[in-house]
C-alpha cells in the first residue's frame, strides 16, 4: 500500500552527500546493482537470522546494514516499506490500511524467513495514542516469541518534522518511550548514535532533514551491527571489510540525490 502522501517521502526534496562518517570512512556512491527492499541475504555463518523492519528511513539503512550483517556472518531481510512500514495502526485510515499490510508481511516472513533477531526501527508513521503504540509494540514482541525470536526495537533517528508530520508530532514523540517500556525486547536509542537534532552535524541527514546517505547509512549499520552482535553472539566485521562495497550505489540513494 503506497498512498499518495506517504509515498512521496522517499523524494522528498533534494539531497546531497554527508560529508562526515564514523572511523573517518570515505564512500563511493558509483556503479553497483540496487538492492530493493524485500531481498535476503541467505549466509548465515553464525546461525543468526536478521529481518529487518521498518519505514523509507530503515530502507535508506537497509543497504549498508545488509553488508556489515553478510560480512559478520549473519543472514539479512529487508523488510522494510516506503510510505509505511509500521506496526502502529492508530486511527488514522492511512496508517491503519499501512499496519494491516505490516502483520500480514510479517506472518510471511516469519514462515519463509524464520528470523532469529527482528529489528523493528520506529517509524515516522507510528501515529496513535501512546497506549496504542504500547500495545502493538508488545504484539510484537509477543509474535517474536512465538517465533522464537528475539524482538529489538531501535528509535529512529531525529527527523525534519515537517508540514505532513507536524499533526503528528505528539505521536512521533511518544513512540520511543513506549517502545523503551515494551516488555521481554531490547530497546536501542539511536540518539546515541544520532544526537537529537535532525539539522546538527552529528545527525547526518540528507538534505531532505530526513533519510540518509551512504555514509550516514554505513555509519548506522557500523553502530548497529556492534550492539547487535553484543545481544546475539558474533563479531562484527570491520568496516573496511564493507563500508565502500557495490551497495554504496543503490539506486535509493541515487533517488535521494546522494550522489
Amino acid at each position: 500500500m503506497r498512498s499518495t502522501n506517504l509515498s512521496r517521502r522517499l523524494h522528498h526534496g533534494s539531497t546531497g552527500l554527508i560529508p562526515a562518517v564514523a572511523a573517518g570512512l570515505v564512500l563511493a556512491g558509483c556503479g553497483a546493482s540496487p538492492t530493493p527492499s524485500g531481498t535476503e541475504t541467505q549466509q548465515a555463518a553464525t546461525g543468526v537470522r536478521v529481518l529487518w523492519m521498518g519505514d523509507s528511513i530503515a530502507g535508506a539503512q537497509a543497504p549498508a546494514l545488509e553488508a556489515a550483517l553478510k560480512a559478520a556472518g549473519v543472514a539479512f531481510k529487508n523488510a522494510t516499506s516506503d510510505g509505511g512500514g509500521n506496526v502502529v495502526a492508530g486511527d488514522h485510515e492511512v496508517t491503519a490500511m499501512a499496519a494491516r499490510d505490516t502483520w500480514k508481511t510479517l506472518k510471511e516472513n516469519l514462515a519463509s524467513f524464520r528470523p532469529t533477531v527482528i529489528a523493528y526501527q520506529i517509524t515516522t508513521y507510528d501515529w496513535g495514542t501512546a497506549r496504542q503504540q504500547l500495545s502493538a509494540y508488545q504484539q510484537l514482541s509477543r509474535t517474536a516469541a512465538d517465533a522464537g525470536a528475539e524482538l529489538v526495537l531501535v528509535a529512529a533517528p531525529p527527523f525534519k518534522i515537517d508540514d505532513f508530520y507536524q499533526p503528528h508530532e505528539k505521536a512521533i514523540k511518544s513512540a520511543p518511550a513506549m517502545a523503551a517500556k515494551t516488555a521481554h525486547v531490547r530497546y536501542l536509542d539511536a540518539s546515541a548514535l544520532w544526537g537529537s537534532d535532525y539539522a546538527a552535524a552529528k545527525a547526518q541527514r540528507a538534505k531532505d532533514g530526513i533519510h540518509s546517505c551512504q555514509q550516514g547509512s554505513a555509519a548506522f549499520a557500523t553502530w548497529f551491527a556492534k550492539r547487535l552482535g553484543e545481544l546475539a553472539g558474533f563479531t562484527p566485521a570491520a568496516p573496511a571489510v564493507w563500508a565502500t562495497g557495490a551497495w554504496t550505489g543503490d539506486e535509493r540513494f541515487a533517488e535521494l540525490g546522494c550522489g
